[in-house]
């Protein structure tokens, strides 16, 4: 007689490679996928609880690839806006801002502040950051970037200049050290003005580390309006120069001038990818957030105040309306609200469907935890890919939908033996409702959990059922593993 911790039964499996749906048992033993068998066939098992799955979608675990989560998994390791919607693994460290390695001489620079006030940045090493999420054991796993901004600040005495040689070499020795701790790669925001003026030189010196590492690049780039196509030949050459694999950072085509373009930036990411490892994650909505970049009120575009620290009352207003208050210029409005975080309807919603469905494309949330009026794609990203997206509107299939959250963004990132449904694997599983499954989360009303999500386990542990937690925590800090350069279609 076999025994499992868990039995899963009568499920529809989707195992995370695109491979059809089929029905299947599957045991769970020691946190690992230990048999999985046509229904039935684990009827010898015993098994310490049984879970009747039938009706209802197995899948991998979802993996958010692009979070801003560095601190939130240690503050809030209950990690609801995650674990709700089925994700297990979150990728931390994008955009160029990390929590660690971090040394701040005063209050972080823009856009680290994403991230919390000063007290929030307590991790001078890599080291230190790996042993502070194992410590706080979230519900979810934390796989980490090291952002290139945060190692300008460590090693800069302003931001809005190119670095020197010497502080170069003092950023990529930290790198190093982080690479040697297991962190995943190196992450830029050449978007921002604390790394704008950092030349693709910099950029690339840093970088050089990553191939020996088997670590990757992953950026928010220089720009997403009109030279988009600048930045991502941009993008290419760091990871040609350094030999690495490149993930462009939420890709879109910002801007009523670039409405459209999706069709000429795919076909760039194509072209391209016929000779070296490119990839690309995006969010399903057609509205950005970030801090508020006076660069961005042109008045082209709505944009919503989502938080403002001089003027907090003004947080859901658009800003033409703070303008029409206060009867100034949208500009003046800004300068006055700032810092502050804003939400940008800035997107075409034909190019968010065209670049989600592309074969590159994994999924990332890009969600901001720490924003009072955050976007609902925090807690709405992946049920939103798998009701709206799926199973609504027929962009892509179920099975699709699936393998861009799981074993897409496990094999570019190099999570072992997580992202498919697979004896042997961690038990990273979500049992989800195909027919209900949905993002609840608004704009209005952005921290609302998803419907359809069943059950989740994280590492063997049943983490999340019916709605609630179960109060369980069996998420850890995961180390880089062996990336793979090509995906279950032969490309990367």
């Amino acid at each position: 007689m076999e025994r499992a911790d868990t039995l899963i039964v009568g499920a529809r499996v989707i195992d995370g490679t695109g491979a059809p749906a089929v029905e299947r048992d599957v045991a769970v033993r020691d946190g690992r996928i230990v048999a999985i068998a046509e229904p039935g066939g684990l009827s010898h098992w015993t098994a310490d609880h049984t879970f009747d799955a039938r009706g209802k979608v197995l899948a991998p675990g979802f993996i958010d690839v692009h979070t801003h989560d560095d601190t939130h998994v240690i503050r809030s390791p209950q990690m609801m806006p995650k674990i709700t919607q089925g994700v297990t693994t979150v990728i931390v460290g994008n955009c160029g801002i990390s929590a660690s390695p971090v040394t701040l001489r005063s209050d972080p620079p823009d856009p680290m502040n994403l991230l919390g006030d000063a007290s929030a940045f307590r991790y001078p090493t890599f080291a230190a950051y790996v042993d502070a999420v194992n410590d706080a054991r979230p519900t979810v796993n934390v796989g980490a970037l090291i952002g290139h901004t945060a190692l300008r600040n460590n090693h800069m005495d302003r931001l809005d200049r190119a670095a020197t040689a010497d502080e170069i070499a003092g950023m990529r020795a930290q790198l190093e050290e982080a690479l040697d701790h297991g962190a995943l790669g190196l992450s830029s925001g050449l978007a921002y003005g604390s790394a704008f003026n950092a030349p693709p030189e910099e950029v690339e010196a840093l970088a050089e580390p990553l191939g020996k590492a088997g670590a990757l690049y992953t950026t928010h780039m220089r720009t997403e309006f009109d030279a988009i196509l600048d930045a991502m030949n941009e993008a290419y050459g760091v990871g040609r120069h350094a030999r690495v694999p490149v993930v462009i950072s939420h890709l879109k085509c910002a801007g009523p001038s670039n409405w459209g373009r999706s069709v000429e930036v795919l076909k760039s990411l194509e072209t391209v990818r016929d000779g070296q490892p490119v990839g690309c994650d995006c969010y399903p909505y057609n509205r950005s957030s970030s801090t508020l970049d006076l660069k961005q009120v042109t008045g082209d575009i709505d944009i919503t105040i989502t938080w403002s620290e001089p003027h907090p009352e003004m947080a859901g207003k658009l800003i033409r309306e703070v303008a029409d208050e206060w009867k100034v210029s949208q500009q003046d409005a800004a300068k006055r609200l700032q810092p502050a975080g804003a939400v940008y309807h800035n997107m075409s919603e034909d190019d968010v469907r065209r670049i989600l469905s592309h074969p590159a494309t994994m999924v990332g949330s890009d969600g901001l935890p720490n924003d009072p009026l955050p976007h609902p794609r925090l807690w709405g990203a992946f049920p939103r890919v798998l009701g709206h997206y799926a199973r609504d509107t027929a962009l892509i299939t179920l099975e699709e939908a699936v393998r861009k959250m799981t074993s897409l963004s496990a094999r570019r990132f190099g999570l072992s033996e997580r992202g498919e449904v697979r004896e042997g694997f961690h038990a990273d599983l979500v049992v989800f409702d195909p027919e209900r499954v949905r993002d609840a989360a608004t704009f209005a009303k952005p921290q609302q959990a998803a419907e359809g999500i069943d059950a989740v386990w994280v590492n063997g542990v049943l983490t999340y059922r019916e709605q609630a937690v179960t109060g369980a925590r069996a998420g850890r800090f995961v180390a880089r593993g062996a990336a793979s350069k090509v995906d279950a279609a032969g490309a990367f």
